[in-house]
């Protein structure tokens, strides 16, 4: 299969899950056809899928992965001591583990082509990932708690490990709380990646954007955690702080000392 194949199987595959799906059309326009592939993973829900499906879908994101250009650990230079920052889409970073800004359900955006990074991680690892969330909240029996997390394999994601955090939502006024919830997020990730041996992490700027919170002060937090972290455990594990906005670029680049 070349990947326009691949793409208008998975469509028909995805189609035939749901009856409410049989008399919608397939847009002939590769862009549209994109467009309604990821619109129909987003809002699958967390069920069995076959191997056939799974083994074109994984031939299918590993082919946009390579077109979109991965981006290398060893390709970036520390702006600190075992620190990086870095402007890019974090689902082509090839590092150990990257960093996912959840919700407390856990299971991903559920919104079609939402802009959130919860979104395209979803979306690029494939279909598993929501599964993996799903059963690891099936046995905690209950949403997960803001500040805490939890690891799953990155499956066609180049990196080897996803950690999903919830972040505090920003209600009006900053508290001292939404505070101390943010920098449990960083070091509730720094010390699961520990236990699984991670050696390289990339942090999203949790909570910024849908959650509210100020981004200089989430930054301000973000830098602290990591740097108060490293020097209480003397970890080796080094830590990519991943931007996508100028706006976060500029704000990490200060508080770096980036050139």
């Amino acid at each position: 299969m070349n990947q326009s194949e691949r793409r208008l199987f998975l469509i028909k595959e995805l189609f035939s899950e749901q009856s409410r799906y049989h008399n919608i059309e397939i847009p002939e326009g590769e862009p549209e056809q994109k467009r309604l592939l990821r619109s129909l993973l987003n809002i699958r829900m967390p069920e069995p899928v076959s191997n056939e499906f799974l083994e074109v879908q994984d031939a299918y994101l590993q082919e946009e992965l390579r077109c979109k250009g991965i981006t290398e650990l060893s390709s970036l230079s520390p702006v600190q001591e075992g620190i990086y920052l870095w402007r890019g889409d974090i689902t082509t970073l090839a590092c150990d583990a990257i960093v996912n800004a959840a919700n407390s359900q856990m299971l991903g955006c559920f919104c079609p082509c939402h802009g959130c990074i919860d979104n395209a991680i979803h979306t690029f690892s494939g279909v598993q990932l929501r599964a993996a969330c799903a059963a690891l909240m099936k046995k905690q029996g209950h949403e997960e708690s803001t500040g805490a997390a939890k690891i799953t394999p990155a499956y066609n994601l180049p990196c080897r490990y996803v950690l999903h955090t919830v972040g505090p939502v920003v209600q009006g006024w900053l508290t001292k709380k939404d505070q101390e919830l943010l920098a449990s997020c960083y070091r509730s990730c720094l010390e699961l990646a520990e236990k699984h041996n991670v050696t390289s992490i990339a942090f999203c700027c949790i909570s910024t954007g849908e959650f509210h919170f100020p981004n200089d002060k989430a930054a301000k937090i973000a830098v602290q955690t990591v740097k108060e972290y490293r020097q209480e455990t003397h970890t080796n594990m080094e830590v990519i702080f991943n931007v996508f906005k100028d706006e976060d670029y500029k704000i990490y680049k200060k508080l770096l000392g980036a050139a």
